[in-house]
C-alpha cells in the first residue's frame, strides 16, 4: 500500500508540537526531557471541552494540528483512532464511585467511560459523518491503526485521520499496564501525492521477523517507545523527519513486521 502523509501532529514530553519535535527527531535540535503544555482542544466547543477528558484533550490536539498542515475539510475526512487503553482515567474514576456506598454515577462520566470517546469528540467538534474506527491492538494499537488507515485511503480512495495515543493510567491500573508517559500523534494519508505532501510511505505485511523492529537513537526517547503503545509512531516519525529514503520496520504482535519504505517529498 503507498499512501501519502499530508499532515501530522505531535504531542509528548519534549515533542509539544510536530515543528518542534521534527526538529528534535532530525537530530538537529536536542532533546530535553520536559512535560508538555497541557492541550486546550480549542476545536471543541466550550461546554465540550469543559466536559472532556485529558485522553481527549491530548487526541483533539494531534488532530488539531495535522489537519491545519493538511488543509483539507475535516468534514471530508474518515477517521481512525488507535489507542492500547482508551479512557483508563475514566474507568477508575467508574471503579472507584461504584466501590462507594451510594454508587452514583455521573452521565457525563459513564458517557465518556468508551473506547471510542475521542471519536465521538472529533464528530462534535467537526460536524464530521464520514466513517470512523477505533480500535485497540495492545502494544501494536499504532500499526493496527496505521495498517487500517493505510487500507481505507487506497480501498476508498479518500484522505483519512489517523490519531493514535495513549497516557498513563491511575494507580492501581498503572501496576497492571505502566505506561510512563502521555504520547499522541495524528497522521492525515491520503493515496495521491499532493504539493503539500511530506512523504510517500509504502507498507508491507510480513511473516519474516528475522529482523528486529526499528529503534530510535536516543535513549530517552527509545525508553518511550518502549513504554507508550502509540509512540510506537517514533521510528516512522523520525524517518519522515529526516527527509531521507529509510527503511522502518514496526511490530504486529510477535509473528509479523510492518515494513514501511519512507520517501520524502520534495
Amino acid at each position: 500500500m503507498n499512501v501519502a502523509v499530508n499532515g501530522i501532529g505531535l504531542l509528548a514530553p519534549g515533542l509539544p508540537s510536530w515543528k518542534e519535535g521534527r526538529a528534535i527527531l532530525a537530530g538537529t535540535t536536542p532533546y530535553l526531557k520536559q512535560l508538555p503544555p497541557e492541550p486546550t482542544a480549542l476545536i471543541l466547543p466550550p461546554n465540550e471541552r469543559r466536559r472532556s477528558s485529558e485522553v481527549v484533550r491530548w487526541a483533539m490536539c494531534v488532530a488539531q494540528e495535522a489537519m491545519e498542515q493538511a488543509q483539507v475539510d475535516p468534514r471530508d475526512v474518515a477517521t481512525v483512532f488507535a489507542s492500547s487503553g482508551g479512557e483508563t482515567g475514566v474507568l477508575d474514576q467508574l471503579c472507584t464511585t461504584l466501590a462507594a456506598p451510594t454508587r452514583m454515577i455521573s452521565p457525563t462520566l459513564f458517557h465518556q467511560s468508551v473506547h471510542n470517546t475521542a471519536a465521538g469528540y472529533w464528530g462534535i467538534a467537526t460536524a464530521c459523518q464520514q466513517s470512523s474506527t477505533a480500535l485497540s491492538c495492545y502494544d501494536c494499537s499504532f500499526v493496527g491503526g496505521l495498517l487500517e488507515a493505510a487500507s481505507c485511503a487506497g480501498l476508498e480512495h479518500r484522505s483519512v485521520l489517523l490519531v493514535a495515543y495513549d497516557l498513563p493510567p491511575p494507580t492501581p491500573l498503572y501496576a497492571a499496564r505502566p505506561i510512563e508517559v502521555g504520547f499522541a500523534v495524528a497522521l492525515v494519508l491520503s493515496p495521491d501525492t499532493l504539493p503539500i505532501s511530506q512523504a510517500i510511505i509504502s507498507l508491507t505485511l510480513s511473516d519474516d521477523i528475522s529482523s528486529q523492529a526499528s529503534r530510535v537513537e536516543s535513549a530517552d526517547l527509545e525508553h518511550m517507545r518502549l513504554t507508550n503503545p502509540a509512540a510506537r509512531a517514533l521510528p516512522l516519525l523520525t524517518a519522515i523527519g529526516t527527509r531521507s529514503s529509510q527503511t522502518v520496520r514496526l511490530e504486529l504482535f510477535d509473528e509479523q513486521r510492518v515494513r514501511i519504505e519512507v520517501s520524502p517529498c520534495p
